[in-house]
């Protein structure tokens, strides 16, 4: 497991494909369940360790996730993730060329709960949210494009299914499009950056993975 930050409040690591954030009916040990042994041994903690899932990543995504060590930090970090005030940029890799080179996309997702699927239209429907989102094609080679994602809302597999309703599927999503799969399991989707105002000490806090997907 890799440590991006850490202090007294949270903790910042680097999530890998294939892992999971919080348990789930596969019974699978979580990255949560890491966190919590890496807390207890480098801190010689005695008892149960408090460690708060402030949001999660899907299964085959990688990248940055941030657990509180407090429930202070817990309490004001759910509501700075509720509010928009926590800045989350990803990075994503598609094959096909996006419409345009940068562009803000609005949608209405409809989530699939038998599925484990959303599903997006141009207009309000019934039982749909809002999910907004910017993207700008920061790199190409000659096979794919990687796009740089800042969300905007936090929906049910939002980037996954915004850029394929553009025609864009992410490479490796077989769910939502992808002709094939990688051969880790994952989809190429990282959690590239989070950035906010610490909930208790207040300092400016940046925190990037150290993966590529390029």
């Amino acid at each position: 497991m890799e440590v991006l930050y850490e202090d007294n409040h949270i903790i910042i690591v680097n999530k890998e494909c294939g892992e999971i954030v919080q348990g789930d009916k596969t019974g699978d040990r979580t990255l949560a369940d890491d966190v919590k042994a890496y807390i207890k041994e480098t801190c010689a903690k005695p008892g149960a360790v408090f460690l708060g899932v402030v949001h999660r990543l899907d299964r085959p995504v990688s990248g940055v996730v941030v657990f509180a060590r407090t429930s202070k930090a817990l309490t004001r970090l759910n509501d700075m993730f509720r509010n928009g005030e926590v800045r989350k940029t990803y990075h994503a890799l598609v094959r096909n060329k996006p419409p345009k080179d940068e562009d803000e996309l609005t949608n209405w997702l409809v989530r699939n709960e038998q599925q484990n699927k959303s599903y997006a239209y141009d207009k309000e429907v019934p039982k749909s949210k809002k999910a907004v989102l910017n993207y700008r094609v920061i790199e190409k080679t000659d096979n794919y494009y990687l796009l740089e994602i800042t969300l905007h809302t936090g929906r049910h597999h939002q980037i996954r299914c915004q850029l394929a309703h553009i025609g864009c599927p992410i490479k490796g999503d077989l769910k939502y499009g992808a002709p094939r799969s990688n051969p880790d399991g994952g989809i190429s989707l990282m959690a590239q950056s989070v950035e906010f105002t610490h909930p208790v000490s207040k300092e400016h806090i940046c925190v990037k993975t150290t993966g590529r997907l390029l």
